[in-house]
């Protein structure tokens, strides 16, 4: 029992070697240009070790994306306040959703530039809902904190829930995103006296705040 639990652990220790490798060279390189041979070199590894956890490199990239969002979710609730959210108003916890794009760009910037290679790359390879599904299980985590918001809204009326849930959702998921992907990769205006990014994502978070927040 013991071998057999020691070799779990291996298998475990190899694919996440893999996985970092993955993450590593596709948010440097960009994921069109690297091979899964050259991620198993990169590793330590022959190829066909790599090939024995993942044989397909559409499917290992989905993988190092799930991965790497499941490492930034868990990051998140340790962020939460010890108590978790009790007590605090639906306004208070959306705030601390919003600010958690802020601290992806502080912090995870190399996440948001594979995300952004991650997007064209599963667009250009035409993958399907059935590939994605392991990727798209993440997003649907977000979608359920978010419902709990919403319905702590219905109750306590700090936020707006006179529109739908899911447009409430989509829009302020999409804004802090792309607003924090399109400064990580650097495709924003600098004006030639510079300019502070983190201000300017604060200030677009305090205008979705306001958006939503109620006057109460």
């Amino acid at each position: 029992m013991r071998g057999m639990a020691q070799d779990a652990l291996n298998r475990e220790k190899k694919r996440r070697e893999f996985l970092e490798t993955g993450f590593r060279l596709f948010s440097e390189k960009n994921i069109e240009t690297v091979s899964l041979p050259q991620i198993a070199e990169a590793a330590g590894y022959g190829t066909a070790t790599l090939y024995r956890y993942f044989d397909k490199k559409p499917g290992f990239v989905v993988a190092v994306a799930t991965w790497m969002w499941e490492q930034f979710y868990e990051e998140y609730k340790k962020r939460r306040p010890k108590a978790g959210f009790e007590g605090r108003t639906a306004a208070e916890i959306f705030e601390f959703y919003l600010d958690s794009f802020l601290v992806l760009y502080r912090d995870h910037r190399d996440l948001l530039r594979f995300n952004q290679f991650f997007n064209v790359y599963v667009q250009s390879e035409k993958m399907d809902a059935e590939m994605i599904s392991p990727y798209q299980g993440m997003i649907n985590v977000l979608e359920t904190h978010f419902h709990n918001i919403y319905a702590k809204a219905q109750q306590d009326h700090t936020l707006r829930t006179d529109m739908p849930e899911i447009e409430m959702f989509s829009a302020t998921l999409h804004l802090m995103l792309a607003a924090v992907t399109r400064y990580a990769v650097g495709l924003v205006y600098i004006p030639y006296s510079g300019f502070d990014a983190e201000k300017e994502l604060e200030l677009l978070k305090t205008m979705i705040l306001n958006k939503y927040r109620t006057k109460k």
